[in-house]
This record gives structure tokens, sequence and C-alpha cells, in this order.
């Protein structure tokens, strides 16, 4: 794991939870990695670092089971959580309306990968080619970003009675000019119309009240049978991804060795970053977070390196140490890329 921080208040959490996803001894076992990318604030990224998983395991108990229909609920109830406190806050902290988070979960179990997202963060997983020996990458994540066009004509084809529902601002499309993905937990200032008014702040408000929800917190959802080939999942935020290719973090990843993999991958952004600017990598880091946005966004990165063995990927959690680590915790020092202290390698189960 390896977070780097950009805004004034780090806005990324993150999480890796290896051992019980349920809340009974019998199961079921295996790990969980979630990816939080906050904006507007760090309200609703800490709060899913708080509470999603925790929902996840009360529902897998429900079930004896990892499911699409646990993910979901898990998300659902995440949102009306934060819903909740976004409610109680209002009176005195309004502009918590207009804060959000992209929301990216991966897990494997049984030898079976779900990932979950919504939002723009990424799961690309690593898969060996045997008769080339190469790695490829393959997206395992949908996104839910104006700027694809797919996502555009959803949210047309949603609110065909408003021709503003996207809305090209300063070459990027933005759902209402206001915000550039499409679902998020949070943002209820497009969710719920009685908080798009005063007190929070005009830019968020809009002329006219909307009758259903602009933004969904609805998950895509898919479901993979891990193989032999499969060697590593990237999860990182979209500050990532922003700066390399999928190809091109897979082979930085293959190329070297699991301890330290993630901050390679962080420092490799960072670089690229610099170069768009015409500067060096070593004056970037001298910059102060908040200004240094101006360059590139929080980053995070999880990698999960799997068992080679794929009878292993259904055990090795139940049987191996339990593993609990958050990512964006604290906030970092500015001239540094801030490795979370995660082991070398982790084991998919």
């Amino acid at each position: 794991m390896a977070v780097v921080q950009a805004n004034n208040l780090l806005e990324d959490q993150s999480q890796i939870e290896s051992g019980p996803l349920s809340l009974l001894d019998s199961g079921p076992h295996g790990t969980f990695v979630g990816i939080y990318d906050g904006h507007g604030g760090p309200e609703a990224s800490r709060y899913i670092n708080d509470h999603l998983f925790q929902h996840l395991k009360r529902f897998a108990s429900e079930q004896h089971s990892i499911s699409v229909e646990v993910i979901r609920k898990a998300y659902q109830a995440t949102e009306e959580g934060f819903f909740s406190l976004v409610a109680k806050q209002w009176p005195v902290k309004p502009q918590i309306a207009a804060v959000g988070s992209c929301c990216l979960v991966g897990i494997v179990c049984g030898g079976t990968l779900y990932v979950a997202n919504v939002g723009d963060s990424r799961a690309v997983i690593g898969r060996l080619v045997k008769a080339t020996g190469e790695v490829l990458a393959v997206q395992l994540s949908a996104e839910h970003n104006a700027s694809i066009e797919s996502v555009r004509q959803e949210l047309q084809a949603l609110h065909p009675e408003d021709s503003q529902i996207v809305v090209l601002k300063h070459n990027v499309w933005r759902v209402k000019g206001l915000i550039q993905v499409s679902r998020s937990i949070g943002d209820v200032y497009l969710k719920k119309t009685e908080y798009n008014r005063e007190p929070l702040y005009a830019k968020f408000r809009l002329r006219e009240p909307f009758k259903k929800p602009i933004l969904s917190s609805e998950p895509s959802i898919s479901v993979h049978q891990l193989q032999p080939v499969d060697q590593f999942i990237i999860f990182a935020s979209d500050g990532l991804w922003e700066h390399l290719s999928n190809q091109e973090a897979v082979d930085i990843v293959n190329s070297c060795p699991h301890n330290g993999s993630a901050r390679k991958l962080v420092k490799a952004a960072l670089v690229e970053a610099a170069k768009k600017r015409e500067m060096r990598y070593s004056d970037l880091k001298k910059i102060d977070r908040g200004v240094r946005r101006h360059f590139h966004d929080d980053i995070t990165v999880v990698i999960l390196f799997l068992d080679p063995n794929p009878t292993g990927r259904g055990s090795s959690a139940a049987k191996g140490p339990m593993i609990s680590l958050r990512g964006g915790g604290v906030s970092l020092p500015h001239n540094t890329l801030a490795p979370c202290a995660a082991p070398a390698e982790l084991v998919g189960s």
C-alpha cells in the first residue's frame, strides 16, 4: 500500500482486511481491499473507511457467504448511514452535503474475485500469457465518469427532460456542470433536493429543484473466477490512472520485487505528472500540499499479489494471520511518498 497527498486534507482513504469476512467463526474468509477517493472534503471517504467493511461482515453473516447481493447491501447501508450523518450536521455544517467519495472494493474469497465500484477508481489485474511470458493488463472495474461517452448516454437516458444533465465545461464533461463522477457515496446535494438550497454555497446550488436523484450510489459489480495465470491486482484511485495506463502500471509491478511495488507505482505517476509540467520529480516533491493539487491528485495504491497455487486461494486467509491496515488516516508530510507500513506481500486467498 502506498499513499501520496496533494490536497490540504488527504481525501483518499483505503483499507486492507484479510481474515474473516463475516461476524461468524465459520466464515467466509478472504481478503478485502477498499479504495475510497473523496471529493469536497475527507468526511465521506473516512465514513466509508469506518463503516463499509462492518456492513459487509454483517450482511455476509446473514447469508453465510459473500455475494453480489451482500456487497450491494453494504454499499446501500453505507450510503444511508452517511445520509443520516449529513441530516444531523446540516444545521451546523451544511457544506457536508457537497462531500462525497468514489468507492472501489475488491474481495477475494474461495478463488472468486468480486469487484465493486462507484466513481472512477480502478482495479486492473496482471494476467500471464504463457505462450509469450508477457503479463497483460485487464481492467476489472467499470467507471462512472462523465468523460466516458457511455456514461453520458446513461445519464441522458435517465434524465431525458434535462438537456443540461451533462455539460462540457472548460473542456471537461461534468454532471450538471458540477462533478465528473455520475455515481458516488455521499454528494447528497445531488441526490436529495432538500439539501440543494441555502445555506449550501451558491456554486453547488441548482437553479431548479430536481424530482429524482441526479447521482447514484448503485455499484457496478463484476465476478471473476481467478486462474493460475492471474498474478496480481492493482487497486488505485484515479490519481494514479491520470498519469499511467493500465499496461504501464502492470509492467512496472511485474518488473520489480513485491516489496515496494506500490511505492514504485506512485513514484512513476509523480514522475509523469512532473514531466507534463516540464519540471523535475525532485522539484515536484518540494511543493506544499494544497498547491500540489494543481499538479496531481491524492494517489492511493494497493497491490494484491495472488497465490500461485489456485487451491490455496480458498484457504490461506482462513489459516494465515489476520491483517487489518488503513491508509489515509493521518495527514502526510508534503515532501514524501509516505507509504503505509504494509507487509511486503499480501497473498490473496
